[in-house]
């Protein structure tokens, strides 16, 4: 019996109580002993003075400054994808900047003044009535490759310099539905540790050859000359056409521990926020959904990577049972940090800051939703 129902008791027998003669009282004594439990002498005190009932006082909430800008920020929110509290109070600035100049938007400057100076737990808290969180799961198709393994060196955190550009992890993700059998999609998809810069391309089948053309398309892509790749350790990587097209490239080419997703942490991070986040769980396996597919990434390669700001792990410190994380503040997106940490020339400066200023984040979704309708039929 709770507490609540025993005071619930207490005050019911209590009524009767004090009204009542001593030999009905040493009844109404003996039936709260019985049904509550307590002590003869402190039920004789609850009896002659009962718990009395607290009123909630509820306090009167106090309008938000932001209510003016609130639904400016929901559209802010939809145009970002629906992105956290902590990656979308830094991009407020620069998606307001876009949206502007490409005609998408109108705020005052005093929307704009409350808007940038919005903490990311506020933009939490006004956005909770409208979040919704959908959470799917996929299959795994990564087969071990045990060809020349032995071969292939296991990257640890202090092989690569992961302040310089051009160090990518990559992953393939299965488009295979719930069936792992026949021939399907497959994405690869590839992100570089120091810029959070990401890539994805397409192919059928699990085929050596066309991972390595889907590299070459990706390298197209890449704002910086890729140095290195690190892989896990299924056989479309470990085998001897890859270590070729590696020596080749004159890529590094290492791999992780087996089961040890954590090992490419910032990849494996990817794969759900890029890859299964719009190309979802369905099975894909015709020429026709391949170049959908294919249109939708070099797309999304815009979208994310010139306006998607993501978060930056600085330091880890353990402290027991317990981890501290440090993250950089403010978030950045991956256009942000090639501009910091990439030697441009004057000119591809400038021509890659030219091709910022001519995109327009709201046009971009609105294509890769419409590639979406296509390519799944809704």
């Amino acid at each position: 019996m709770d507490l609540k129902t025993r005071q619930d008791i207490v005050r019911s027998l209590a009524k009767q109580y004090r009204p009542a003669a001593k030999k009905e009282k040493g009844q109404l004594l003996e039936e709260l002993i019985r049904l509550a439990g307590y002590d003869r002498t402190y039920a004789a005190v609850l009896l002659s003075h009962p718990p009395k009932k607290r009123r909630r006082h509820r306090r009167r909430q106090k309008q938000s400054a932001y209510r003016k800008v609130l639904p400016g920020l929901r559209n802010l929110w939809v145009i970002s994808d629906a992105a956290c509290g902590k990656r979308l109070a830094p991009m407020i600035p620069s998606l307001v900047d876009a949206l502007e100049r490409h005609g998408e938007i109108k705020m005052s400057e005093r929307e704009k003044q409350l808007l940038f100076s919005i903490s990311p737990a506020t933009v939490d808290r006004l956005l909770t009535p409208i979040r919704k969180r959908i959470q799917l799961k996929g299959r795994s198709g990564t087969k071990p490759g045990s060809l020349l393994k032995h071969q292939i060196p296991v990257r640890i955190f202090t092989d690569w310099n992961d302040q310089r550009p051009g160090f990518l992890e990559i992953d393939l993700v299965a488009h295979c539905g719930e069936d792992l059998s026949g021939e399907y999609i497959n994405s690869l998809d590839a992100t570089d540790i120091a810029t959070h810069w990401t890539e994805c391309a397409a192919f059928i089948g699990r085929s050596r050859w066309f991972a390595t053309q889907a590299i070459d398309l990706i390298k197209e892509r890449l704002p910086f000359p890729p140095l290195g790749i690190d892989s896990d350790n299924d056989a479309v990587f470990i085998n001897a056409h890859f270590v070729w097209y590696c020596q080749q490239n004159s890529l590094t080419f290492t791999r992780c521990r087996p089961y040890r997703k954590n090992d490419q942490a910032h990849v494996e991070q990817r794969n759900n926020s890029v890859v299964r986040k719009y190309a979802e769980y369905q099975r894909l396996e015709t020429v026709k959904q391949l170049k959908l597919l294919n249109q939708m990434y070099q797309i999304l390669s815009l979208y994310r990577n010139f306006f998607q700001t993501t978060m930056k792990l600085k330091s880890k410190e353990r402290f027991g049972g317990r981890v501290k994380r440090v993250y950089e503040k403010p978030a950045k997106t991956p256009y942000q940090r090639v501009l910091e940490c990439c030697q441009l020339s004057v000119e591809q400066r400038q021509q890659f800051e030219k091709k910022y200023q001519s995109l327009n984040p709201a046009e971009l979704l609105r294509q890769i939703r419409k590639l979406q309708e296509q390519l799944f039929g809704y």
